[in-house]
């Protein structure tokens, strides 16, 4: 097996984790209520997905 033949800088640690991070989610606006939602899902809050009525939200 081969074996480092040295110790791995901070800066070269640094550069190959530079890719894992977390990555903020992509919020979108409702069409119906204008309400912040994840892009590409159903309302939580009315229920709409692209202008139609989907899921039927009860009211707590």
């Amino acid at each position: 097996m081969p074996n480092p033949k040295g110790k791995s800088s901070r800066s070269k640690i640094g550069a190959r984790r530079s890719h894992h991070r977390a990555i903020p989610q992509g919020y979108a606006k409702c069409d119906n209520c204008n309400e912040l939602k994840l892009s590409h899902a159903v309302c939580p809050n009315c229920g709409y997905y692209a202008k139609k009525q989907v899921l039927e939200v009860k009211e707590i």
